[in-house]
């Protein structure tokens, strides 16, 4: 990362435009931008993926992308930034109009399916996409969005992590960012202790509600030496001065760039807070979450939740596995 800098005159002047100082001296100035890393390859489902981005793949009739934009046009968000790779225009096309289709459901009288696909879309202007070029890992991701981003704090979302809640995981950390003063914001979630050496993991302090200040974090931990069981989930609020902290880290295992180490150097001069926000997380990057995510969410749906548990209560009756 030492090739990267910061030149004299780019909009973000990381260094000069440094308008927090110190701990507890915050403004919470409002969360308008949300960075979305789309740029991964989806190995563990091909050959699903081979052709199609696994941010694409649905649960129920929503592909996973959509859900994430949909919980952060939910908290507030007008700026929309895709982190993509190659093979992943069908993303762009996914917030695009399509004026062929919209025509045929428009002679055809489908007045319903036209009016779900322009609730879906962003604003005009609001969408905006850069490449990863290379596959140097979250944090590395996270950079590319810089230009896009500015000198303001951005939300964070993994799409692949799927928030079940409501209101919406990023609305509550909102809530939550807005409360304590702004600052940095993690939502957090509880995992058995034997699986915290899978996850980053974070220190809690000073508890009040859900929320509570964060005095540490570690990578993949060992159980003896992890702070708490309270894992990284998927979704942040971080103050600008994370991409400088990107910029000076030295890439890990792989040639990667992780942003937790960036998190972490930032936890010296930036206050850190956590949210065990009120809601289920399903990891659709994995197939058993996947599919749980479609299982859960199709039985929630008016239109097909009854017929739906119907079938697979006779799916679990034939099998005789229950």
């Amino acid at each position: 990362m030492s090739s990267l800098t910061i030149r004299e005159g780019n909009h973000l002047r990381i260094a000069a435009l440094r308008t927090i100082l110190t701990r507890g001296e915050y403004v919470a100035r409002p969360i308008k931008t949300a960075v979305f890393p789309v740029a991964g390859l989806g190995t563990r489902f091909l050959p699903a993926t081979k052709a199609m981005p696994k941010e694409m793949l649905t649960v129920v009739d929503r592909p996973v992308i959509q859900l994430a934009v949909d919980e952060a046009r939910e908290a507030g968000i007008e700026h929309f930034v895709f982190v993509t790779g190659r093979n992943k225009g069908v993303i762009e096309d996914h917030f695009d109009k399509q004026y062929e289709l919209e025509s045929t459901l428009r002679a055809r009288g489908k007045s319903a399916e036209l009016a779900l696909l322009e609730q879906d879309l962003p604003g005009a202007g609001q969408t905006s996409f850069t490449r990863q070029q290379e596959p140097l890992g979250l944090g590395h991701a996270v950079w590319c969005a810089r230009n896009l981003v500015g000198n303001e704090p951005f939300a964070l979302l993994l799409p692949d992590m799927v928030m079940h809640a409501r209101p919406g995981c990023l609305k509550q950390m909102i809530d939550v960012y807005n409360a304590r003063g702004g600052g940095n914001v993690i939502a957090v979630e509880e995992v058995p202790w034997e699986q915290v050496h899978r996850y980053g993991i974070v220190g809690a302090t000073n508890w009040d509600g859900n929320a509570f200040g964060i005095d540490r974090m570690v990578e993949k931990p060992k159980r003896e030496a992890a702070p708490s069981n309270l894992i990284i989930s998927g979704r942040y609020i971080l103050q600008p001065e994370v991409f400088a902290e990107i910029e000076r880290q030295e890439p890990g295992a792989g040639g990667e760039i992780q942003i937790t180490d960036a998190m972490i150097r930032l936890m010296a001069s930036q206050p850190f807070h956590g949210l065990k926000y009120e809601g289920t997380t399903y990891d659709c990057g994995d197939k058993i979450g996947f599919l749980s995510a479609n299982v859960a969410f199709a039985l929630e749906r008016d239109d097909i939740g009854p017929g739906f548990r119907d079938a697979l209560k006779r799916i679990l009756d034939k099998r005789g596995d229950f």
